[in-house]
C-alpha cells in the first residue's frame, strides 16, 4: 500500500484542481465565518491571513513529511516535525491577525482570552490540523484511486500479453503435428503429400492473417476445424470419419480464435492408432441462455494412449479460458465407454 502511494507521489493532481478546491474552501469559510460574525469584512482579512498559511502547512505535510517519513516509517519523526510546524504556525498565525485583522485574537470564544493560553493553543492546532487532515485524505484517495487505474490497466495489459503469447503457441504447435504427418507421408512416398502441402498452406493463410482480432466468427474457426480434419483424412484414408453438427444460428456468434482445435487434436491423440479406426463427432449448439455448447467425441483405447511429451495443447486452452472467462465457463472431459468425451460451454459475448 505504501509502495502505490509512494509512486502515486509522482503523478501529482493536476494543479486546476488544487486551485478549484482553495476557491472553494476559501468561500466556504468567508461565508460561514462572515455570517457567524455578521462582520464580512472580518472574515476576509481573517481568511486573507491564515489561508496562505493553511496551504503551505498542508503542502508541506503532503509533499515533504509524508514522503520523507510516513512513507518510510519513520513515525516518531513525524509527528516530531509536524508538531514543530504546527507551533511555528501557531505563532505567525496568531501574531498576523493580531497586528493586521484584530487585537481580539480569538473572537468566536466566550469571554476574553488571551494569546498563547492553552485553549487557544489547542483551538488554533485543531483547526489546523483539520485542514491538513482533510486535504491529505483527499490527496491519498485520489492518489489511491490513480494507481488503481493503474494497476488494473498493467492487469489487462498483462493478461493481453499472456493471451497473445498463448495464443502464439497454438500456430507453431499445430504447425509441427501437422509437418510430422507430412514427414510420415513423404516416408511413405504418398502421392497425398501434395495434397496436403497445399491443404497446410491454406490454414497457414487463416493462422497467421485471419486471426490477428482477438474474436473471429465461429463458422470461421469450424472451416479451420473442417480443414485440418481434412489434412487428418489425407494422412489416415478412409479409417478417419467425421461428423460435425450445428444447432441454434451461430451466424453471428463469435469465439476466441484457435480455442477449439487443441481438443480436435487431442481427439486424435487419445483415439485409436495402427491400423484401427477413428470415429469423431463435433457438436457446437447456441444454447437459449446465450451459451456456446461445444462437444467432442471418439472412439478411446487406453491400451494404445499416447503418452504426451511437451504437450502444450490442453494446459494452454485450460489457461487461455481462465483468463478469458474466469469462472464463468464449463469444461469437462470424461472417458465413457471407451469414448473420449470433451464438453466446453462458454458465455456468448
Amino acid at each position: 500500500m505504501l509502495t502505490g502511494i509512494s509512486r502515486a507521489y509522482s503523478n501529482p493532481i493536476s494543479l486546476k484542481y488544487h486551485l478549484l478546491f482553495w476557491v472553494s474552501y476559501f468561500m466556504i469559510n468567508f461565508i460561514r465565518w462572515g455570517s457567524y460574525f455578521g462582520d464580512y469584512t472580518y472574515s476576509l482579512k481573517s481568511n486573507l491571513v491564515e489561508f496562505p498559511i493553511h496551504i503551505l502547512l498542508v503542502y508541506f505535510n503532503i509533499f515533504y513529511l509524508i514522503p520523507k517519513f510516513i512513507l518510510k516509517r519513520k513515525f516518531l519523526l513525524y509527528v516530531i516535525f509536524l508538531s514543530l510546524a504546527l507551533v511555528m504556525v501557531y505563532v505567525v498565525r496568531t501574531g498576523l491577525n493580531f497586528f493586521l485583522v484584530t487585537k481580539n485574537i480569538w473572537p468566536e470564544a466566550i469571554g476574553s482570552q488571551k494569546a498563547f493560553s492553552f485553549n487557544h493553543i489547542l483551538a488554533v492546532i485543531i483547526g489546523e490540523l483539520y485542514v491538513v487532515a482533510l486535504v491529505t485524505a483527499i490527496k491519498l484517495t485520489a492518489d489511491w484511486i490513480t494507481e488503481r487505474k493503474k494497476n488494473e490497466s498493467l492487469r489487462e495489459l498483462q493478461l493481453q500479453t499472456e493471451l497473445k503469447y498463448l495464443k502464439s503457441q497454438i500456430q507453431p504447435h499445430f504447425f509441427f503435428n501437422t509437418l510430422n504427418n507430412l514427414y510420415a507421408l513423404i516416408i511413405e512416398k504418398s502421392e497425398k503429400a501434395s495434397d496436403v502441402v497445399l491443404k497446410l498452406s491454406e490454414i497457414m493463410q487463416y493462422v497467421l492473417y485471419d486471426v490477428k482480432e482477438s474474436r473471429i466468427g465461429l463458422l470461421s474457426e469450424i472451416n479451420y476445424i473442417h480443414s485440418y480434419l481434412e489434412l487428418e483424412e489425407l494422412r489416415h484414408g478412409n479409417k478417419v470419419t467425421s461428423k460435425i453438427e450445428i444447432k441454434g444460428d451461430i451466424d453471428d456468434v463469435k469465439i476466441p480464435p484457435l480455442l477449439l482445435l487443441p481438443f480436435i487434436e487431442n481427439c486424435f491423440k487419445h483415439g485409436a492408432k495402427n491400423n484401427d479406426d477413428i470415429a469423431l463427432s463435433i457438436y457446437f449448439e447456441n444454447s437459449e441462455d446465450e451459451q456456446l455448447i461445444f462437444k467432442a467425441k471418439n472412439n478411446f483405447n487406453l491400451h494404445n494412449e499416447i503418452i504426451k511429451k511437451h504437450g502444450i495443447g490442453i494446459e494452454n486452452i485450460k489457461r487461455r479460458l481462465e483468463l478469458l472467462y474466469k469462472n464463468k465457463y464449463l469444461l469437462e472431459t470424461k472417458i465413457i465407454d471407451d469414448t473420449y468425451n470433451v464438453l466446453l460451454k462458454i458465455p456468448i459475448l
